[in-house]
């Protein structure tokens, strides 16, 4: 890729390999430190051409579309100092040539923003500097453990983006909700809207006027007895949550709204509870990427991948069965 010049008109223009990328997306990717807020600014003023035209950060780009990119000079703050990114090797469920499926253990971000300085994404790059592309296919939020894709070729990212579009690959996660999961709620379809929290936090809620959401519940297991009361609670239910849409923090919401959040949800759940789930060893979110169907981007083949429950998660279902 050429070097794009932040003081100057730059006028570049998309190889085959770029091509399918959201414009947005792309302007983010190769203006590195310009925040995202300015280059949507940028759009919207018409000072980004596409093909000699006025654009929208969802346009597609194609190969030889011409981009204007106009001089992207900001003020800039002091630098912050560096943080060096440490190289790590995750779980590998999965890989070949053009993708990477590991097992994201809980408590790691995929990558840095919003006040994280690195992530997976980072920490793979520095361990892997032979590597020529890996990119992130989808997300799942630092606190969610279990399956994650890393493309390793742009052409495999394409291809895996339209499918995430299009309901699929299947993504099966396994939760543990606080309170009685009901049979009735094995359709969640709840429409839903991103805000800003008190703490400036990004959030998420179940709004009319949302996007549409749907996932599929189904009970795996109930919890009760005295052990639980001895702890002041009445029940736990054990769901697997299938996702018919990805949107953000989708079954955490979900299963807010129907009075059943995730047991150590500190966002969305319910924080007396999971003070008392604590004397349980429980002492992160009980969510997990268990499962991943889907035909491989590039060759077609069918691939069914598992991920086990990290011990964390597996000990508390042992001691509740065991109760």
């Amino acid at each position: 890729m050429t070097p794009i010049s932040k003081e100057n008109v730059n006028f570049v223009t998309i190889t085959a390999e770029e091509a399918g990328q959201r414009l947005d997306n792309y302007l983010f990717k190769i203006l590195k430190g310009v925040p995202k807020s300015h280059v949507q600014r940028i759009i919207r003023a018409g000072e980004v051409r596409l093909n000699k035209k006025r654009c929208h950060g969802t346009d597609r780009l194609s190969a030889g579309d011409v981009l204007r990119i106009p001089p992207v000079r900001i003020a800039h703050k002091a630098p912050a100092a560096a943080v060096a990114v440490p190289a790590r090797d995750f779980d590998i469920v999965y890989e070949d040539e053009a993708l990477l499926v590991i097992n994201k253990p809980a408590g790691v971000a995929v990558h840095g923003g919003s006040g994280v300085s690195f992530g997976v994404i980072e920490q793979l790059r520095r361990a892997r500097p032979e590597a020529r592309y890996l990119e992130l296919a989808h997300r799942l939020d630092k606190d969610t453990s279990g399956l994650l894709m890393i493309a390793k070729k742009r052409s495999a990212l394409v291809k895996l983006h339209e499918m995430l579009r299009n309901d699929h690959p299947k993504k099966v996660y396994l939760a543990l909700g606080v309170g009685q999961w009901l049979p009735e709620n094995r359709h969640v379809r709840a429409p839903l809207v991103k805000y800003t929290g008190a703490q400036g936090e990004k959030m998420v809620r179940v709004d009319a006027d949302g996007q549409s959401a749907h996932t599929v519940f189904r009970v795996l297991n109930h919890f009760s007895g005295s052990l639980l009361h001895n702890v002041g609670l009445s029940q736990l239910s054990l769901v697997e949550a299938t996702l018919k849409t990805g949107r953000t923090h989708q079954i955490r919401v979900h299963m807010q709204s129907q009075h059943c959040p995730i047991a150590g949800d500190e966002r969305y759940g319910d924080y007396t509870a999971n003070k008392r789930l604590h004397k349980l060893g429980l002492k992160r979110m009980f969510l997990h990427a268990a499962r991943l169907e889907l035909d491989h981007p590039l060759s077609g083949d069918r691939l069914k991948l598992e991920a086990p429950l990290p011990p964390e998660l597996q000990n508390i279902l042992d001691i509740l069965q065991a109760a």
